[in-house]
C-alpha cells in the first residue's frame, strides 16, 4: 500500500449533493497519527513505519511501552499500528500524518473488526432454512443432519455449526470519499464499514482498482 491512516468510526449519517441527492456516509474522525517507529531492511528484516493514535493516561501505560515511546521522544499513545508502505523513506520519527493524504472522490479499502454478535445459530450465522414450524414437527431451528452415521461415523472439517458470531478482522473494499473536513479531521465514506461505534478502522489506498 501507499498510503495509510487510523481514524475512529463516529457513526453514520447522510449528506446532499448540488443536485439534490442523497448520500449515506460513515463518519471517521482521523486525528494526526504520529510515526513512533521507522523499520528498515537493514535492521529489522523489512520496511515499515510504526503509527501511534489516540490518548492514553500515563497509569494505563506498561513499563516497555513507555521506553518505547520515550525512546522516540513521543507522547504516550493508545492505539499502535505498522504500515508496510512503498515507500519509507520520506517518513521519520515524530512525523505527522493527517486526513490531507488523501482526497474528495478516491477509492479507499476500510479494515476494522466487525460487531460482536455472541453464540449464534445455523440461522443466524450461516443463514441456514429453518424447519417446519407447525405443530408436532420437532424440528424449527436446529442444526439438522451432521453426517451420515455408519459411513464416515463423523463429522466432516468446516461444517457449518453453531459459535461465535462476528468480532473478527474484516476488510471492505473500494469504498468512495465523499467529503474531507481538514480542520475537524473528519473523513466522510460512502457507504457502511466494519466495527461498532467509537472502534478503530484502518483508511488505506484501494489495493484492487475498479468495480468490485
Amino acid at each position: 500500500m501507499k498510503k495509510s491512516l487510523l481514524g475512529q468510526k463516529v457513526g453514520m449519517t447522510q449528506i446532499f449533493t448540488e443536485d439534490g441527492n442523497m448520500i449515506p456516509v460513515s463518519v471517521i474522525v482521523a486525528d494526526p497519527n504520529v510515526v513512533v517507529q521507522v523499520k528498515t531492511t537493514d535492521k529489522e528484516g523489512y520496511d515499515a513505519i510504526q503509527v501511534g493514535y489516540g490518548v492514553i493516561r500515563d497509569k494505563l501505560v506498561n513499563s516497555p511501552q513507555k521506553g518505547h515511546f520515550k525512546k522516540a521522544g513521543i507522547q504516550f499513545k493508545r492505539h499502535l499500528r505498522e504500515f508496510r508502505l512503498e515507500d519509507c523513506s520520506s517518513y521519520n520519527i515524530g512525523t505527522e500524518i493527517d486526513v490531507n493524504i488523501f482526497s474528495q472522490g478516491e477509492k479507499v479499502d476500510v479494515i476494522g473488526v466487525s460487531k460482536g454478535k455472541g453464540f449464534q445459530g445455523t440461522i443466524k450465522r450461516w443463514n441456514g432454512h429453518r424447519g417446519p414450524m407447525s405443530h408436532g414437527s420437532k424440528f424449527h431451528r436446529s442444526v439438522g443432519s451432521m453426517g451420515a452415521s455408519s459411513d464416515p461415523s463423523r463429522t466432516f472439517k468446516n461444517k457449518k455449526m453453531p459459535g461465535r458470531m462476528g468480532g473478527r478482522k474484516c476488510t471492505v473494499q473500494n469504498l468512495e470519499i465523499v467529503k474531507i473536513i481538514p480542520e475537524k479531521n473528519v473523513i466522510l465514506i460512502k457507504g457502511c464499514i466494519p466495527g461498532p461505534n467509537k472502534s478503530i478502522v484502518q483508511i488505506r489506498d484501494c489495493v484492487k482498482k475498479g468495480d468490485i
